[in-house]
């Protein structure tokens, strides 16, 4: 294997006029046509003062660009540093100050709000989501495609994902070049990925999954891609017929069986629909099967770890279960607190070591050292099982975590913030069920006897604090929070208690 992601990508490639990509509108990118403008944007990176190792923030809309800058990044041996468009100017703030990019290259409007939040030193350019706007779109159109690639080995840092904690403040997993690679090349191999491929890409490309999964694999497969802005129902049966395979969350697939126009016939050329980011309900499994005659394959992977299990391509694909480890991935479980390993069917923390796993958090060796044993296994903080033959299930998130549409939201950052209100006393935040997302955000809120504060004005509050997916549904108030002996408030019950306040 290559030694670096880029070099990796370049030999496995079809040839030059291959169709990499083509988009609704009509636009399309061959495999040299994608190449070579990764070559002009990695010469404009080195011109901008981006050296090897320095860190370039992107925050932008969707775009096909946006793959080329990815790989034009990865030939200049800059860290790939993708940001989601909804985080606000508070939570930039923080991620720019942390990782210290050298470059932010933001949305055309937004240039103003990055400038003013830029570390010292750093550039800010911006790129448009039309493909013809933005500072960087003259630069690249004026740039030499040719370019000599920067030399990164496999152990090479290649990306920082931003993924947040308990403690609420965010941490930078740090992905290397053999992460990548390694995970990518294992889920084409294991997913059957080949040229005669066609992937609707209809997933956000900040993200893990969008990006490193789904954008990677199609790379190595040497396959091509409906490249879709966001995921449309109608638009993503219409491409069922000239597609091959899907990648999504739980979401697109209860979205999908609200369509009439989900059946057999219009799924007749698809061979895979991939779902992962957060569980896929059994329900939700077997209603997809009846409907199509297809199996939806559930994979489980994290920020930290890429892609950890997957179900079988061939075989049972089973409902409620995340499938077996990946090929060179080692997968136990332990009790959370002592370490100790659970035996068959046993439920305790998820343990992850391979090829696969960061190689910790940015600036955070203490917190690194913590979430790690000492024989190299990774803690997930997931709660799960292995059955006696072997597949993996997750029961539950030890860490509180709440994914809602297949995007993160950890409690403690949504009640720091309401916890800063004026009137209120203490709150809980807990994910409950969301018939679109699975899983969605309801703030307890225990405020003072005087208080005013009502639902609307929380809401308000956290509008321009939080990004648009961590703000609540609802807002509970309650005069306290339930507690157990040791004074620790018990989300368990209220997460019961309130279930159904969603409808």
């Amino acid at each position: 294997m290559a030694d670096d992601l880029y070099s990796l990508i370049r030999t496995r490639a079809p040839a030059l006029d291959t169709l990499f990509l083509e988009t609704p509108d009509g636009r399309s990118l061959t495999y040299g046509q994608l190449f070579d403008a990764a070559g002009r944007f990695a010469n404009v990176l080195v011109r901008l003062g981006v050296n090897p190792g320095d860190r370039v923030a992107v925050q932008v809309e969707k775009s096909p660009e946006v793959i080329a800058l990815y790989l034009g990044c990865l030939r200049a041996g800059a860290v790939y540093l993708p940001l989601n468009t909804a985080y606000t100017a508070g939570e930039l703030g923080y991620f720019f100050a942390d990782a210290e990019p050298a470059l932010i290259i933001c949305a055309p409007e937004r240039m103003e709000e990055a400038r003013a939040l830029a570390p010292p030193g750093a550039r800010v350019e911006s790129l448009g989501a039309d493909s013809a706007t933005g500072s960087l779109i003259d630069l690249v159109a004026k740039a030499s495609p040719a370019f000599d690639n920067v030399s990164r080995t496999a152990g090479d840092l290649c990306a920082i994902l931003y993924t947040s904690g308990t403690t609420g403040r965010s941490k930078g997993a740090m992905i290397s070049h053999r992460n990548l690679a390694s995970n990518a090349l294992t889920l084409v191999n294991l997913w059957r990925m080949g040229r005669a491929d066609r992937l609707i890409h209809a997933l956000p490309i900040y993200h893990t999954h969008g990006l490193f999964v789904a954008v990677n694999t199609v790379l190595l497969a040497g396959a091509r891609m409906l490249y879709l802005a966001k995921f449309e129902t109608d638009p993503v049966i219409d491409a069922f017929k000239d597609s091959t395979l899907i990648m999504g969350v739980p979401t697109f697939y209860t979205r999908l069986l609200d369509s009439p126009r989900l059946t057999p016939a219009a799924c007749a050329n698809m061979r895979l629909f991939i779902s992962g980011s957060a569980p896929l309900l059994a329900e939700t499994h077997a209603a997809f099967e009846a409907r199509t005659g297809h199996k939806v394959l559930e994979r489980y992977g994290m920020t930290e770890t890429n892609m950890i299990t997957s179900n079988p391509y061939d075989g049972d694909r089973r409902a409620g279960t995340v499938g077996f480890p990946l090929p060179e991935v080692s997968v136990r479980i332990a009790e959370a607190e002592t370490g100790a390993l659970k035996g068959v069917g046993e439920i305790g923390v998820i343990e992850v070591k391979g090829p696969n796993v960061f190689g910790g958090y940015w600036r955070m060796p203490e917190k690194t050292a913590q979430e790690f044993r000492a024989d190299g296994y990774f803690i997930t903080g997931d709660l799960g099982v292995i059955d006696a033959d072997g597949y993996v299930s997750i029961v539950g998130r030890a860490k509180d975590l709440i994914i809602s549409g297949g995007l993160n939201v950890y409690p403690k950052e949504v009640e720091e913030e309401i916890d800063a209100l004026e009137g209120v006393l203490e709150s809980a935040v807990i994910g409950v069920p969301h018939p679109d997302f699975g899983e969605a955000v309801v703030a307890v809120v225990a405020r003072a006897k005087t208080s005013r504060l009502d639902e609307a004005a929380v809401l308000a509050a956290l509008a321009g604090r939080l990004a648009r997916f961590k703000q609540p549904k609802r807002v509970v108030f309650v005069d306290d929070l339930p507690r157990n002996a040791m004074g620790k408030v018990q989300k368990a019950e209220l997460r019961k208690e309130y279930a159904g306040v969603l409808g």
